[in-house]
């Protein structure tokens, strides 16, 4: 069996139903969700999403609120 969604990738979920362009921008936005960000603390690329706007840091431990899909981090704030 061949893989069905090879081109669009996570967001072949939705089908046809939505059009091309939609889902290519769902597959872009999800890819960069998933991936690891630089820190702004330490600036290691070990920050991962925990939750909607939740982020963590693995190798300092920061945990900071930012934006949904990706951190703003010129926006962010935490306590030390």
């Amino acid at each position: 069996m061949t893989r069905r969604t090879k081109k669009i990738g996570s967001a072949g979920r939705f089908g046809p139903k939505y059009g091309v362009k939609i889902r290519k921008q769902i597959a872009a936005l999800e890819a960069k969700k998933v991936k690891r960000h630089a820190c702004p603390r330490c600036l290691h690329k070990s920050v991962k999403r925990v939750e909607t706007s939740i982020w963590n840091c693995r190798h300092c431990g920061l945990t900071f609120a930012s934006g949904a899909y990706n951190p703003n981090l010129g926006r962010v704030k935490y306590e030390d």
